[in-house]
């Protein structure tokens, strides 16, 4: 099994919302993708509470039946269609893939 986790810091405003309406709205669209994807196990998202300096505002995590399943990922048609707004909203992204 493959983990894919990824972590975005938002801008405090863009698409002319908040960061806490596009946290929201990210989550939604991220977890919208289950059941979407072939190879993908389980995905989930969280909105970070604790506010902190050294946090990320936003959370993916998800699980890939194997490595060739995570690699077609992101050229999914679904996928695609929210990686603008994605992209448009944060100010930062760190992610990790392992193996278990």
């Amino acid at each position: 099994m493959i983990k894919h986790i990824v972590q975005w810091k938002l801008h405090d405003n863009a698409e002319g919302n908040s960061k806490e309406i596009n946290a929201r709205k990210a989550k939604q669209m991220l977890e919208s993708l289950n059941g979407k994807i072939p190879g993908l196990i389980k995905l989930e998202v969280g909105i970070d509470f604790s506010c902190t300096e050294a946090s990320s505002d936003l959370v993916l995590y998800s699980e890939f039946e194997t490595k060739e399943a995570l690699e077609n990922y992101p050229a999914h048609p679904e996928h695609l269609a929210l990686k603008p707004f994605i992209e448009a909203i944060r100010s930062e992204r760190r992610m990790i893939d392992y193996e278990v």
